[in-house]
């Protein structure tokens, strides 16, 4: 596994080593992102801008190891990444106080619009026709997309499939593969691999399942909020853990050494779950490993933080500060570069910003 990156507090974590200049291509704006992937015609292009908002506003980790990916590359993922915080919202979002029919109907109403657009139907929706575009283009399989608005019922109240606890692994990972595998495998196609396709798929669904896995161990009390546990009943039994146990720390703020043992060996897990992705990474097109290496080290990190916060995770939310996602993302910036040199066999010349 990639070692993590050192504390905030290190000198070395914020002084660069040495001056670099930072590749045009990457503060390039949407309108030159776009040209450089040949989206065309203006409703298509502000679908695409839409897309491109929505992962900066929301995305702060996964906006900046974007911008590491070459430009042609950026509005695609924009677009994946764009659909599901639209439906995670949907169902995750506390600020939300609408009945859950009405939120329920409104995934219904986003499901039905991409099935229509799929089949070729007029699509009206501010982020699909980006989607589409995408799916199109990298040829990606619709059956993640299903398998992802799957798990997102799992979430809503009322749905038939509605869970709020997981018995064991098997339940979880059923609900993770929609969640987060999925991500993965559409991802991989836009990423582009120096092997078949089909090889690099396991690792880009384990790392999928990582970062959700790490979402979740950060998320508890959040989670809590909206009524749900997403974390293994059984292992969470194995150390005297319950959901009344966790409700109970986050509406006092007590700790408890068993609810700290039992994140402890969530985390070990989780951190399993990175060292079998990683070997993935050699497997993306060049171009591609320094955006992946960086989100890599700094959802792995957040791992360290929880671990840092003595398993604190009822009573706070750790977050990666920006000095450190920037002092992680420098040197990828700089491997980035390297790899779209024109002696980069693999990578095609960067384009030029308008």
């Amino acid at each position: 596994m990639a070692p993590y990156p050192p504390a905030v507090g290190d000198r070395a974590a914020v002084r660069p080593a040495r001056r670099f200049r930072v590749p045009a291509t990457l503060g390039l704006s949407a309108s030159a992102e776009l040209d450089a992937a040949g989206v065309h015609g203006p409703a298509l292009r502000a679908s695409y801008r839409r897309c491109r908002e929505l992962n900066a506003g929301h995305g702060r980790t996964y906006f900046l190891a974007t911008r590491l990916l070459r430009p042609a590359q950026r509005p695609a993922v924009h677009a994946l990444y764009a659909f599901a915080r639209l439906a995670d919202e949907i169902v995750d979002d506390l600020g939300d106080r609408r009945p859950w029919p009405q939120r329920a109907a409104e995934l219904a109403a986003l499901t039905a619009a991409l099935r229509s657009g799929l089949g070729g139907g007029p699509c009206t929706h501010p982020v699909l026709p980006a989607l589409l575009d995408t799916s199109r283009r990298y040829a990606i399989s619709v059956q993640h997309f299903w398998d992802f608005l799957a798990a997102m019922r799992m979430d809503a109240v009322g749905s038939p499939t509605h869970v709020t606890e997981y018995a064991d692994w098997a339940q979880l990972m059923r609900y993770v593969h929609g969640s987060a595998a999925v991500i993965g495998l559409q991802v991989l196609p836009v990423l582009g691999t120096v092997v078949p396709g089909d090889q690099a798929e396991a690792p880009a669904a384990a790392l999928g399942v990582a970062f959700q896995l790490t979402n979740f161990l950060r998320d508890v009390g959040e989670d809590l909020d909206r009524g749900r546990v997403y974390l293994p009943a059984d292992q969470l039994a194995a150390f005297g853990v319950d959901k009344a146990l966790l409700e109970h720390c986050r509406a006092t703020g007590a700790g408890d050494a068993r609810v700290r043992a039992a994140l402890a060996h969530l985390v070990a897990h989780t951190r399993a779950l990175y060292r079998r992705a990683e070997p993935g990474i050699a497997m993306l097109a060049p171009e591609s490993r320094a955006c992946v290496r960086t989100a890599f080290g700094l959802y792995g990190h957040i791992l360290t933080l929880i671990e840092d916060a003595e398993f604190d995770v009822l009573t706070r939310r750790v977050v990666i500060p920006r000095r450190r996602r920037l002092a992680v993302a420098a040197p990828a910036l700089l491997r980035s570069a390297a790899a779209a040199l024109p002696s980069g066999v693999r990578s095609p010349s960067p384009a030029r910003a308008g």
